[in-house]
């Protein structure tokens, strides 16, 4: 076993190879940016170096910085995560250049399988069956827009070097095409630098089924059952969970025996999942493999009880595999939940801002977290706007979920937008929780994972009210002067005050009394006696007209968080003598809704479109974001090139509605 690694990644991947190896007694050492110095990950560290400043290609994609690490701290192997240069071949022949252990494949696995389109034409001889398309290295547009005419639309443009959901388009229509090929290019190409494509037939109400495999330097090789990803958004998985449901034991062995053939096939050495797409009626196509340890492995250790890092650093240190086939078991059912800094209502736009409140479900035998991201940190637009992953796990698919929920509901996230509610809607879906999954799963279940905005209920308000009449009795027994008392004395009688709470754009008015042993609160034409304690961590034990209420109520500034029975309902305290900010002003202009970089501008000025037409694209977080017309109206002027990097909230054009 190694005495030392380098982990050659960042956030809770470089967190959980930690874990890992301070567990087998291997001293870690991890890699950071300018804008990682005080991240998660470097703190849990035995040591660390820094390579660069923020931008990826400058520190996490620089094989020079990241060798050069790799000497200093005397490691003798590189973990490379997953994503930035885990499937790499350069990098892997760099580490062995350098007379360092990469724990991975060797170079020659990873650019077998690092083009789709080269790994597809190396299935196809293998006589693995294939999704119909178009994967050769003719990048003609004119050319490329016959073979998906050939295929029948709908067709899928998809990036040959891709990953994580990047460089994929739907396009439906002939008319379509080719700016949606532009677009997936433009995108592959920043985020892979590969803008090379692949065309294949899209199917209908598919399924993503990954089979995990793993293989030593001695030729052996062995899966770890299965894993279903159908349930993704933007191409991008959001619930993962093992073992796939409705997976029969032979088409477990037939998908297993595949994915360990093409394993050995290329030479592979270590972990690596072999993904496929399958129909309805059963069958599956090979899709892509990846050489590399996935997002999703928790939920494949959930079911073993295998550490599959452990595998990893044993494998690459030239041991055998720990186990033959027949020695591993599967057992229960594991469901992982990615939790991002997103906004869902939004086409879930990524979000950054400082976590300035993060409570978390306690971990045990059927609950775990992996993150990277500690109360306090902040997501930056710089990485990937991933918070943490949620597994799992009970004796049934049925328990695992309600597991799931309870877990979602013990989630306390302020400071930064996320999908923990959006989460709870979908594992609560009647689609999902028969297990009808397909990868079109959200958008055919829109109605229920996106309902109509509601308005709170007036316990939001009234514990709002509670929960500040208590801090500020907190208050004044710390400040013993008679005129800080909180208690509604007047010479004239007991006071009434009037508290107001504003939520989407309407103001609720909370009148206090004071009594004995409590308040008199008012709202809404509901009048109830309130008394209370406030707990830790801003917890709020409430007690209306005798009935109990737990809930948890976060100040933040003018707004007040409250978090009640699994929602988190956003209030904002109305000052009556100062007039609240009614939202930023775009300066005229259609606001940019995160920073990022003007990739394209797709109308000219001046031009007369019609509401929803495709105005500018921004690309963020590598990914890209089109600005649509708000409705039918001008483009008067662009306020920014291609090119131009843009701050969240800049006005980017000055757009004139058309009159009613």
């Amino acid at each position: 076993m190694f005495d030392k690694i380098l982990i050659a990644n960042r956030g809770e991947i470089a967190c959980r190879v930690i874990r890992t190896a301070r567990r087998l007694g291997v001293r870690s050492v991890a890699v950071y940016s300018d804008a990682d110095a005080g991240a998660r990950h470097v703190r849990l560290a035995d040591e660390a170096m820094h390579i660069g400043s923020a931008p990826a290609r400058e520190s996490y994609l620089s094989i020079t910085a990241i060798l050069n690490a790799a000497k200093r701290s005397g490691a003798q192997a590189i973990h490379p995560g997953y994503g930035f240069l885990s499937e790499n071949e350069d990098f892997a022949e760099a580490c062995e250049a350098a007379g360092l252990v990469f724990i991975g494949p060797p170079a020659s696995a990873i650019r077998a399988m690092g083009s789709k389109s080269a790994a597809k034409a190396l299935m196809e001889k293998a006589g693995v069956p294939l999704v119909p398309g178009y994967h050769g290295d003719d990048q003609d547009a004119n050319l490329l827009a016959a073979r998906a005419a050939a295929i029948g639309f709908p067709v899928l443009i998809k990036a040959s070097a891709g990953g994580g959901g990047k460089g994929i388009r739907i396009v439906n229509h002939a008319d379509e095409f080719m700016a949606a090929l532009a677009s997936c290019k433009r995108e592959s190409l920043a985020a892979f630098g590969d803008d090379k494509v692949l065309v294949e037939r899209y199917l209908q109400r598919p399924r993503h089924i990954e089979i995990q495999v793993f293989a030593d330097r001695n030729g052996n090789a062995v899966h770890l059952f299965e894993r279903d990803c159908s349930v993704q958004r933007r191409h991008q998985k959001v619930l993962e969970e093992a073992p796939a449901p409705g997976m029969t034991a032979e088409r477990r062995a037939a998908m297993g025996a595949a994915a360990c053939e093409a394993a050995r096939a290329i030479g592979y050495v270590g972990a690596g999942t072999v993904e496929f797409i399958c129909e309805p009626d059963g069958r599956f196509y090979f899709m892509e493999m990846n050489t590399r340890l996935q997002v999703e492995h928790p939920v494949t250790e959930m079911i073993t009880g295998l550490d599959l890092v452990e595998w990893q650093l044993r494998v690459a240190a030239g041991e055998a595999l720990p186990l033959a086939q027949e020695q591993i078991a599967l057992r229960g059912h594991a469901i992982e939940a990615r939790i991002y800094a997103e906004d869902p209502a939004r086409g879930f736009l990524p979000a950054i801002g400082t976590l300035s409140h993060l409570d978390t479900p306690a971990e045990g035998v059927h609950v775990r977290i992996d993150s990277g991201i500690e109360e306090g940190d902040a997501i930056t637009p710089h990485y990937d706007p991933m918070i943490a992953k949620l597994i799992v796990w009970d004796d049934s698919r049925q328990r695992a979920i309600a597991r799931m929920l309870q877990a979602l509901g013990g989630y306390r996230i302020v400071g930064v937008g996320n999908n923990v509610e959006f989460l709870s809607r979908l594992v609560a879906c009647p689609a999902f929780t028969s297990a009808d999954l397909d990868t079109g799963l959200i958008e055919r279940e829109h109605d229920y994972l996106f309902p109509a905005a509601a308005d709170a209920p007036l316990e939001v308000f009234l514990l709002a009210a509670l929960s500040r009449l208590l801090r500020e009795r907190q208050e004044s027994v710390v400040d013993a002067s008679p005129w800080a008392a909180r208690d509604g004395w007047r010479i004239t009688g007991a006071a009434h005050r009037v508290l107001v709470y504003r939520h989407d754009d309407r103001e609720f008015k909370v009148t206090v009394g004071y009594e004995a042993g409590g308040y008199r609160l008012e709202c809404g034409g509901r009048s109830v006696h309130a008394c209370g304690e406030l707990g830790a961590r801003d917890e709020l034990h409430a007690v209306f007209d005798g009935s109990r209420l737990n809930a948890t109520v976060v100040v933040a500034h003018e707004r007040r968080h409250v978090f009640l029975h699994g929602r988190c309902w956003v209030v904002a305290a109305v000052d009556p003598l100062a007039r609240s900010a009614q939202g930023r002003e775009a300066g005229g202009g259609l606001a940019a809704p995160m920073p990022g970089k003007v990739v394209a501008l797709l109308v000219e000025a001046g031009a007369r479109v019609e509401r929803g037409a495709p105005l500018l694209v921004l690309e963020a977080m590598k990914m890209e974001h089109t600005i649509t017309a708000p409705g039918a109206g001008v483009v008067k002027a662009y306020r920014f090139a291609v090119g131009d990097q843009v701050s969240d909230g800049a006005a980017l054009l000055d757009f004139e509605e058309a009159a009613a």
